[in-house]
């Protein structure tokens, strides 16, 4: 595993960015996800060179599209980990926020990152539009992330109240999102986003191709948002016209 993510962050050409142990650390990941995947519902992916490349390297390949280092993130959605511990073990100096609503992922993935000796990562146990809604949760990251197959006008709602004005959000998505783009676009722009020109990518190894979603964060989300997940997902925030 271990040599398999070395050379996919070759192909990446991100060897050399990340720090030396980390792929050693991915590889740690990997065998505790696969381990424990076993008793808990983690992955759909159980062979060994797939979660190299379908879960580490399409991760990794969002550090050619954003600068993590230093800055503090949000991982909405978290799940396994995907893509905020991957993040967080190739930028070490990135401080790491994972959220998601199962307790049981968070009390394992706080266990891997103990595993791990890595710092400045913490989890939180909260649905996404509550939390926001807490002080010194809004408008308060660099970067929000979200790796969750929920279309890009409700994540934008979940994710954008999290991020200051000059931050991003990143949603990683196909590449046959564009029409899911377009009609996210007005909405994003009440919330205080603006789309920026996205990114695609295909995972070394593999003929995926995926896509980076980047939305600025030009002003401040607006009070009332995020709404209610019901109201969210009856509603959502679409172009009319």
């Amino acid at each position: 595993m271990e040599q398999a993510i070395r050379t996919g962050l070759a192909d990446l050409g991100l060897l050399e960015q990340v720090p030396a142990q980390a792929p050693e650390q991915l590889a740690e990941y990997g065998r505790l996800l696969l381990v424990k995947n076993q008793v808990m519902n983690l992955t759909a992916i159980t062979d060994p060179d797939q979660v190299v490349k379908l879960h580490m390297l399409d991760c990794a390949a969002l550090l050619k599209y954003a600068e993590f280092s230093g800055k503090r993130l949000i991982d909405v959605g978290t799940g396994a980990g995907f893509p905020g511990m991957v993040l967080k073990i190739l930028v070490p100096s990135l401080e790491v926020v994972l959220l998601d609503s199962l307790n049981k992922r968070l009390d394992w993935l706080g266990e891997v990152a103990s595993t791990l000796g890595l710092t400045g990562v913490s989890t939180c146990h909260a649905r996404a539009e509550e939390q926001a809604l807490q002080p010194g949760w809004r408008d308060s990251f660099d970067l929000a992330t979200a790796r969750a197959v929920a279309s890009l006008e409700l994540l934008g709602e979940l994710c954008l109240p999290y991020v200051k004005v000059g931050g991003r959000f990143l949603s990683m998505k196909s590449v046959d999102c564009g029409e899911e783009l377009q009609r996210a676009e007005s909405g994003l722009r009440l919330l205080g986003g603006v789309l920026r020109p996205h990114s695609d990518y295909t995972i070394p190894g593999t003929e995926v191709t995926h896509r980076v979603v980047t939305v600025e964060k030009v002003r401040p989300t607006p009070k009332g948002y995020p709404r209610r997940w019901t109201k969210i997902q009856k509603s959502p925030l679409v172009n009319r016209g």
